[in-house]
């Protein structure tokens, strides 16, 4: 299949935003909309956009949040209502300067968790959230991991590899990861009540080896939702799910988005 790939700014509060966008030719359906992780970017998803609007025929996107990747860097300190500011601030200015009307979202790690977030927010406009390797609440687990990536970083080789991916910004990603979730005024930070404004259909989706999350996570969320739901735990497999079993993840989220492509026809 041949796919159409456009690159664009889009400006929100506070800069430009980057984003990129895959369609094929014979795309049906409500776009669906990647959240990246608290270190990832647009480039950082590599090939799995493209392969995702292959196996779904729908249209992807995806954007850099403000201070990652290409999109405008920031010199305000990150803010423990981030996940709250993308929901309400960012997104819309993304939403509405795509024309978006109606869409699907994928969330990996936080981006699951603003996944959830920018569904409570907007109800009937979001057809569908799946979420991979989300955090819903502040575990024990979740901030081992983040310490302990925290001690790599104080390698340059390894700072290096972030830098690749974020240049000027790579302190800002850091600290915005980092200094937020192992700041005091986080630690009670939890998605709990916004899953009953949750209604559309969610798809849960964990590794059963994740280092920054139990499989609580992925249950509480299919549980407290307020509509169709499901949880899958993939076997031996850690916090990328979308590198370390790729086919099954698409093979899992074009399952599951499938009846909405189809209705869209």
């Amino acid at each position: 299949m041949t796919l159409a790939t456009t690159d664009s700014f889009v400006p929100v509060p506070g800069g430009n935003i980057f984003v990129r966008q895959w369609r094929g030719p014979r795309a049906a359906g409500v776009p669906l909309v990647l959240l990246h992780d608290s270190l990832g970017s647009v480039e950082l998803w590599r090939d799995f956009p493209a392969l995702l609007a292959e196996a779904s025929n729908r249209p992807v996107i995806a954007y850099d949040r403000l201070g990652f990747g290409q999109s405008t860097q920031r010199t305000d300190p990150p803010s423990c209502q981030f996940i709250d500011e993308e929901a309400e601030r960012f997104f819309p200015a993304v939403r509405d300067a795509l024309g978006l009307e109606r869409f699907a979202l994928f969330g990996h790690s936080v981006g699951g968790a603003m996944a959830i977030r920018m569904a409570a927010s907007v109800r009937t406009q979001c057809e569908a959230v799946i979420t991979e390797s989300a955090q819903c609440f502040v575990e024990a687990r979740t901030l081992e991991g983040i310490r302990t990536a925290q001690a790599s970083f104080e390698d340059p080789a390894q700072r290096q590899k972030l830098a690749k991916w974020h240049g000027d910004r790579t302190q800002w990603v850091l600290d915005a990861w980092i200094k937020v979730w192992l700041a005091p005024e986080f630690a009670n930070w939890s998605l709990d009540p916004w899953f009953p404004r949750v209604a559309c259909p969610v798809l849960a989706i964990h590794g059963d080896r994740d280092e920054y999350g139990s499989e609580e996570f992925p249950r509480r969320i299919a549980g407290r939702v307020s509509g169709p739901s499901a949880m899958i735990l993939l076997p031996d497999c850690g916090h990328v799910p979308h590198r370390e079993r790729r086919d099954e993840v698409l093979r899992l989220m074009t399952s599951f988005l499938a009846p909405a492509t189809a209705s869209a026809r």
